[in-house]
């Protein structure tokens, strides 16, 4: 399906710019979204009327979120999740649960603009993008630990994933200490003994 955009879209391209996309993607995001408009001659005159007011918006807002930009990025927010000894979570951190640290740390974050290339599921600390606006992407860190406790010494660079306590030794296994010297020399003269006396009989 060939669209108009009405924002710049990551790797499709600029605002007013006409792109194929599949139709799957045009119906369930890009249109519904607002993002787009179906690429009809109507849509083309429509939009080329409107552009300077899109333009502006589109300033506006981008000015909004570098604004927000300053204050957002490089903050560490924190999410507590279950996990075993060895780090590894009981699930995954989702761009849900990353927009409602985000937003629980004092800004508004909807879950849609967290950019996230692979769930996290481990604890330690994750950098993790934020889309404000088509043109301003910042990173943040999300702390993920088993505690607030925990979340604090990982700040510090501490590992908490460490199982204390001893190192168990593992004795290695030496096949030759196990017989005496001359033991196994022995077993094999007593079962020669035995088959011959059985050849003799």
């Amino acid at each position: 399906m060939q669209v108009i955009l009405l924002q710049r879209i990551g790797r499709l391209g600029q605002m007013g710019d006409v792109v194929t996309v599949k139709d799957g993607y045009a119906r369930n995001f890009l249109l519904p979204q607002k993002k787009a408009l179906r690429a009809t001659q109507e849509n083309l005159a429509q939009f080329e009327t409107q552009r300077a007011q899109l333009e502006a918006n589109n300033l506006e807002q981008k000015k909004e979120a570098e604004a927000v930009a300053g204050k957002l990025e490089g903050q560490t927010f924190t999410a507590i999740r279950s996990a075993g000894d060895t780090g590894q979570l009981y699930g995954s951190v989702s761009t849900r649960d990353i927009a409602e640290a985000i937003t629980a740390g004092g800004f508004t974050v909807d879950r849609r603009q967290v950019v996230l290339e692979r769930p996290i599921k481990t604890l330690g600390l994750h950098d993790t993008k934020v889309q404000l606006h088509p043109e301003v992407i910042v990173k943040v860190v999300l702390n993920v630990a088993r505690s607030e406790e925990e979340a604090e010494k990982q700040a510090r660079g501490e590992d908490v994933t460490v199982v204390k306590g001893e190192a168990l030794e593992i004795e290695t296994f030496n096949p030759d200490g196990v017989f005496e010297e001359g033991a196994a020399p022995a077993v094999e003269g007593e079962a020669g003994e035995a088959q011959a006396q059985a050849q003799a009989d």
